[in-house]
């Protein structure tokens, strides 16, 4: 039995702490105020981040509402289910570096709930 995926979550901003892995930022766009070096990053997943519409439509509705967060989990899973060429090399990379330890997913939004690296543990841990 293989032992259970360790997946963090944390805000790029916040400090990098010891227990954080690989490092792996899941943002489409690069956040502002954070430079390379301090992001400690072992890899950008870009292809792992929702679509351009999607994040804006999310932005754009009400992100506080319930049936806001909702739907943007459902369409998000649904991108990540039809898996590009992009997203499956994305996978590969995250899937290697937890099997060999923990991972971070990273994510500059302002909520620690409702952000994409949040959906996307999620998704990781169901499929």
């Amino acid at each position: 039995m293989a032992a259970p995926l360790t997946i963090a979550v944390k805000r790029i901003h916040a400090p990098v702490g010891p227990g954080d892995g690989a490092r792996f930022l899941v943002d489409r766009l690069w956040p502002r105020g954070v430079s390379k070096e301090k992001a400690a990053l072992a890899a950008w997943l870009k292809p792992l981040s929702p679509s351009d519409s999607l994040r804006k439509r999310y932005h754009g509705d009400t992100a506080d509402s319930d049936e806001a967060w909702d739907a943007f989990r459902r369409d998000y899973f649904a991108e990540l289910d039809s898996g590009s060429q992009e997203a499956r090399a994305a996978l590969f990379v995250l899937d290697a570096a937890a099997a060999a330890g923990p991972v971070t997913l990273l994510y500059a939004a302002k909520s620690a709930d409702r952000n994409n690296a949040a959906a996307l543990r999620e998704w990781l841990l169901r499929r």
